[in-house]
């Protein structure tokens, strides 16, 4: 008998303890997420610049849209939801991942782990974020044929997929961010074909919401349901600002189809317009010029009343949207009058740029607060926020902030470092409030993922406004927070790339240099600055080089191929911006800019949390015997 390492109690003499070690050579995990793609670094988009945080977010963001894209079968199965329907007998409260939740081999949904259904309510944040990264577009086709299947008989949508969309389930807001996703869908795949064959389905559910919109000219919502926050009701704002959003994308996908001359859609397309002045006017009843932001609604959530609330979701699609905020420089008696005041705001409406810099008065240490949702810091509507500032001309706001709060959201305490989580409260700690447990937090969710399609579109500047990239425009903002930055992505089009870096001469004037590389075919205009006017029509094809001197009035100029100098390591070094030099017309040369640097972030307090209302807005009910007192933590 081998001899037995082991002391017992009875033995006189005990013998040492030998340790014993076991070597694990490789560990392997059989990942089923991004089932399209057996290569799960085969992205065809991608950023890279001077900050390595950002970089590292942008990442984030396309890898936790990479996890939330799912086999179908695969699905969150909401045991007890679904048992009126499918009659199932799991134990209550029990959790699996085996619900078939849409056709095809994949399908993209809001969470990795939770909740694992299709919401329509992420694709406005979600599909841009996916088409420059992985361009999975089939899984987003999936999500939209499965809500459009669903569809209710009045025209409805549901407010998600399956197992949702048997009962009824409805959103104003979620309703009308299908539309959207529909827009997106087809504005990066150009699958007109698709679209045919949903455009009845889209425009009877377009219909249900201008339906709605009443003799207040705001949409009158039916719905308490949207992203989890309270207040979602009455005349509400965000609602409103999303169907102006909507109208406008309408005309353009009419136009794509070429239906335009029929008939039946000049009329359509008649109203929509008309629907779009009254929705401005509409909003003006919301603004508040005291504070110089738009008010929830006109009810308890209006500028005076009970529970007067500017919510940060509402502001932001108010600049997203491009509605006229002109109207908003007369004021109304009441938000609910029938007469406006003999006295306009002697400061004049309000313009994007003050809301945009009034949302940005109120970011706090670990990013911007919901306001709507009391103690929450939402990457979702703040990446509704990324979007307005970038709408409103303000992208170093939008870095900022990307800086600020999606920084956090990877290195804070309880974060991932990977992935970008659900939400978070307001004092930095991982509970998400609209749960009381913080277990229940989604720690991979996709409407998180906003800054990865903000800086190809904001820095990178790179926006498609044509089918596929048919046509696109170009222009970066590296704003104060990058020397360097080189990106892009691909559509069916081609690919699309571009490099921006801060150059100087050597008298030291200061300028921005881009190299912009598009396919061939394809037709747009290249500037540099965000809201640039001068842009110039450039044909597609091939790379172009373009600078910009600092200070006003300077004209975008162009760079021959031949001017330009490779020293070194070569263009695809990691110091390509340095190895690049440029000889121009007057002898001068234009290198990179190595006195840049960037700016320190502001310091503020971290917010503060409201225990008297945390559990009023909780969605599900503690525990027997639970206590806010374990939430009482202070975040190191």
């Amino acid at each position: 008998m081998a001899k037995q390492n082991v002391l017992r109690g009875g033995d006189k003499k005990k013998k040492k303890r030998e340790k014993q070690w076991v070597g694990i050579e490789e560990i392997w995990v059989n990942c089923t997420a991004f089932p399209s793609q057996k290569n799960g670094r085969a992205y065809s988009g991608y950023f890279y610049s001077s900050s390595e945080l950002l970089n590292r977010i942008w990442y984030a963001g396309a890898w936790t849209l990479q996890l939330s894209t799912i086999d179908p079968k695969e699905g969150g199965a909401l045991i007890d939801y679904n048992r009126a329907v499918n009659g199932n007998k799991s134990p209550t409260g029990s959790w699996y991942s085996n619900f078939t939740i849409s056709n095809g081999s994949a399908v993209t949904t809001d969470g990795a782990k939770r909740d694992r259904m299709v919401w329509p309510g992420d694709m406005y944040i979600a599909i841009p974020g996916i088409a420059v990264s992985t361009y999975d577009l089939a899984a987003v086709r999936n999500a939209l044929n499965v809500l459009y299947d669903f569809q209710y008989g009045d025209g409805s949508l549901p407010y998600a997929g399956p197992p949702m969309g048997y009962h009824g389930e409805f959103s104003d807001t979620y309703h009308l961010h299908t539309l959207l996703g529909t827009y997106f869908y087809v504005l990066y795949s150009g699958d007109l074909g698709w679209l045919k064959g949903k455009w009845e389905k889209y425009v009877k559910a377009l219909g249900v919401s201008t339906a709605k919109v009443d003799e207040y000219d705001l949409l009158h919502v039916s719905s308490t349901a949207d992203w989890l926050r309270p207040g979602m009701s009455g005349h509400n704002g965000e609602v409103t600002s999303i169907l102006h959003e909507v109208l406008g994308k309408s005309v353009i996908l009419a136009e794509w189809l070429g239906v335009l001359e029929e008939s039946s859609t000049k009329v359509l397309v008649t109203n929509w317009k008309q629907m779009q002045s009254r929705l401005s006017n509409g909003l003006s009843r919301l603004y508040c010029p005291i504070r110089g932001l738009f008010s929830d609604n006109i009810g308890q959530r209006s500028c005076d009343g009970r529970e007067s609330c500017l919510p940060q979701d509402g502001n932001s699609w108010a600049l997203i949207s491009g509605i006229d905020l002109t109207p908003s420089g007369i004021p109304w008696e009441n938000p609910k009058s029938t007469n406006r005041s003999n006295v306009p705001l002697p400061e004049g409406p309000p313009t994007p740029k003050n809301i945009s810099e009034n949302l940005r008065s109120r970011w706090t240490k670990f990013g911007a607060p919901a306001v709507e949702f009391p103690n929450v810091i939402s990457p979702f509507s703040s990446g509704f926020e990324l979007l307005a500032h970038h709408a409103a001309g303000r992208v170093d706001y939008a870095v900022e902030l990307t800086l600020l709060e999606w920084g956090y959201l990877l290195d804070g305490p309880g974060f991932t470092n990977s992935t970008l989580a659900e939400g978070f409260r307001v004092d930095g700690y991982v509970q998400y409030p609209a749960y009381w447990s913080p277990a229940r937090n989604s720690h991979a969710h996709g409407w998180s993922s906003g800054p990865t399609q903000l800086l190809i579109r904001g820095v990178l500047g790179v926006e498609i406004v044509g089918l596929a990239g048919s046509r696109w425009r170009i222009t970066p903002e590296l704003t104060d927070w990058l020397g360097w930055a080189r990106g892009g992505f691909t559509t069916t089009e081609g690919k699309f790339e571009v490099k921006v870096w801060r150059t100087k001469i050597e008298n030291g004037s200061s300028a921005v240099t881009v190299e912009v590389k598009t396919p061939k075919g394809t037709k747009g205009h290249v500037g540099i600055g965000a809201g640039t006017e001068e842009a110039v029509e450039v044909e597609g094809g091939g790379t172009r080089l373009f600078y910009k001197m600092d200070g006003k009035g300077e004209q975008l100029k162009s760079l021959d191929l031949g001017q330009k100098r490779v020293h070194g390591l070569g263009e695809d070094s990691e110091d390509w911006y340095k190895n690049i030099v440029f000889e121009l017309e007057d002898g001068d040369q234009l290198v990179y800019d190595d006195e840049w640097k960037e700016p320190v972030m502001q310091h503020r307090e971290p917010g503060v949390v409201n225990w008297d209302v945390m559990e009023k807005y909780f969605k599900t009910e503690p525990p027997k015997g639970w206590s806010l007192d374990s939430l009482r933590k202070k975040v190191q």
